[in-house]
């Protein structure tokens, strides 16, 4: 049974200042905690209203009721389980052929897309503007759909990191080269600014290259690209080649 102490804290962790004191954040549905065991988060507790469907001999299974598997999930329809995990120290690796870097992506919907859509894509690394959602965020963890296992995530002054990279900076631009017919550089950093605002001028200023995603539709109405949909695009076509 959850103690009233145990389910304050767990559902503080939506925030970010609770989750860095705690130094926790929750991991929702059994499919994606499935994905835990081979990747470098470790697993302090799960709490399961039917723990014989995970076989996880060596971490502390706690049978818990659906009514409390609904005071400590953030989801609108709970998943079965909820495992809380550690908050792993931030590692840097060397740059690899393809990374993503994005500058001020506030939605976490978003967030967790790209970072499902640089797993498909085998990119191993993605670099975010300080002010980037945080990727602890419940509704990232789960958007990702397990992928956030597979990504290395780095926080980082942009303007820093940019100025000191090797790979080619390349950002969107509606000017920019066409996507379809451009050239993509061996090693290369692509840039996905705030779905709002764009990418900042500061950021902007290290473009080496733009690219656009030319309209094929007729209406001259319809809405620019969500920022997920137009990495997905991008990054479809640069690995096509």
């Amino acid at each position: 049974m959850l103690t009233a102490h145990t389910i304050k804290i767990f559902q503080s962790l939506d925030k970010k200042k609770f989750r860095q004191k705690y130094n926790l954040f929750l991991v929702e549905g059994n499919k994606i905690i499935c994905e835990l065991p081979n990747s470098n988060f470790k697993i302090k507790e799960i709490f399961s209203t039917d723990p014989h469907k995970l076989d996880f001999s060596e971490v502390p299974m706690t049978h818990i009721s659906e009514n409390e598997l609904k005071k400590i999930s953030f989801l609108k329809t709970p998943k079965d389980s909820v495992a809380v995990c550690y908050i792993e120290p931030e590692r840097k690796m060397p740059d690899v052929s393809v990374q993503l870097v994005l500058d001020g992506i506030q939605d976490p919907g978003n967030l967790g897309t790209i970072i499902r859509l640089a797993d498909w894509f085998g990119i191993e690394q993605i670099i975010c503007s300080e002010d980037t959602v945080d990727f602890y965020n419940p509704k990232v963890i789960q958007a990702t759909m397990g992928s956030f296992t597979r990504v290395n995530m780095v926080y980082c002054n942009l303007v820093d990191y940019l100025s000191e990279t090797k790979n080619i900076n390349i950002g969107t631009d509606m000017d920019g080269e066409n996507i379809y017919q451009f050239e993509k550089p061996e090693k290369l950093n692509l840039i996905l600014g705030n779905e709002g605002n764009g990418m900042r001028a500061e950021t902007e200023k290290l473009l080496q290259k733009s690219i656009s995603i030319p309209r094929f539709g007729k209406s001259k109405s319809t809405e620019s690209l969500n920022v997920s949909m137009a990495a997905g695009i991008i990054l479809g076509q640069l690995f096509s080649k």
